[in-house]
Formats: C-alpha cells, sequence, structure tokens
C-alpha cells in the first residue's frame, strides 16, 4: 500500500463518523420501506409536508436542504402513490402548493422522525462558524474526490436504481 494513506487517527475518527452517519441514514430508509412501503427520502418530503398546511416545491426544497430537482422527483412519486396532491394556492392562483392526502397524513403521523431530520437539526444546531467550516472542509473532500459532476439527490432516493434494476 502506498505512503499516501494517513495514519493519523482524526482521519479514522472523521470518516468513522462519516460511516456513522451514512448507517443511520440508510438505516432509517430502510425500516420505513419495511414498515410503511416509502423510501426514507419520501418519509422526510411526508414529514415536511406535515409540519405546514401547505408548500410550494420551491419552500419544500428549501425546509429539505435539496435542490428543487431533486425533491421534484421525490414529490412525483408521492403524487403518484396518492400521498400527496397538487392543489392551486388560495391567495395566488397561479401558484401550485403541495398538501398531504388524509393517507399521507396518516402515514405521517405514525413515524417519530427521520435520520434525515435529526441530521439537518444537529447540523443546524452548531455554531454558525462551525457549519461554515464543516461545509468548506467537506467541500473540499467533495473536490479531491472528484465528485463534484454529480447533482446530489436526497439521502437514500434509490427509486431510479430499484427501478432499472427491475426493468433489467
Amino acid at each position: 500500500m502506498g505512503s499516501h494513506i494517513s495514519r493519523d487517527s482524526s482521519s479514522r475518527e472523521a470518516l468513522d463518523s462519516l460511516r456513522r452517519i451514512v448507517q443511520t441514514l440508510r438505516e432509517s430508509s430502510r425500516r420505513a420501506e419495511q414498515q410503511l412501503g416509502i423510501s426514507g427520502a419520501q418519509l422526510f418530503v411526508l414529514e415536511q409536508l406535515a409540519d405546514a398546511p401547505a408548500r410550494s416545491l420551491n419552500e419544500l426544497a428549501a425546509g429539505t436542504f435539496t435542490h428543487q430537482s431533486s425533491v421534484s422527483t421525490v414529490v412525483a412519486r408521492l403524487v403518484e402513490q396518492g400521498l400527496v396532491s397538487r392543489q392551486r394556492s388560495t391567495t395566488d392562483r397561479r401558484q401550485l402548493e403541495l398538501v398531504l392526502t388524509a393517507r399521507g397524513r396518516r402515514l405521517a403521523a405514525k413515524t417519530t422522525g427521520t435520520a434525515q431530520g435529526a441530521l439537518i437539526a444537529s447540523i443546524e444546531k452548531l455554531p454558525s462558524r462551525s457549519r461554515h467550516t464543516l461545509a468548506r472542509l467537506l467541500g473540499r473532500v467533495v473536490n479531491r474526490m472528484k465528485a463534484t459532476e454529480r447533482k446530489p439527490r436526497m439521502f437514500f432516493d434509490d427509486h431510479r436504481r430499484r427501478s432499472a434494476r427491475r426493468n433489467v
């Protein structure tokens, strides 16, 4: 093995922390699929919509800290499943709002919180300077991994991958 591998214990601690975060997110998503029949990303969106009576897609993207196009694909699947509906805004008829259906509300009520919500809350509780440092350092890691070309999707939004496997 090359000498480029760091033996610094802080490298291991950082990687172990990332592994724990990913493992917790994966387990949360798996539980959502097994218990509720939806992905972790879908459950996270349902929770966000349960917190507000009606939201635009842009407001939902901001609330999930996700790009609008990524949350849009998750919302489309929730609409297909009858868990979310798109309705004209009562205040601005030109705007569409996302609203939980009765079935969506029942499903959202069954959850005690997603790992994604806990991750966001944990990051938000960090002091502003620490959040800035975390973002900057993780950005460097992403750049060095040459992982910048991919648009990030919501955590464990695996619908596309499963659909592709089924069609093979």
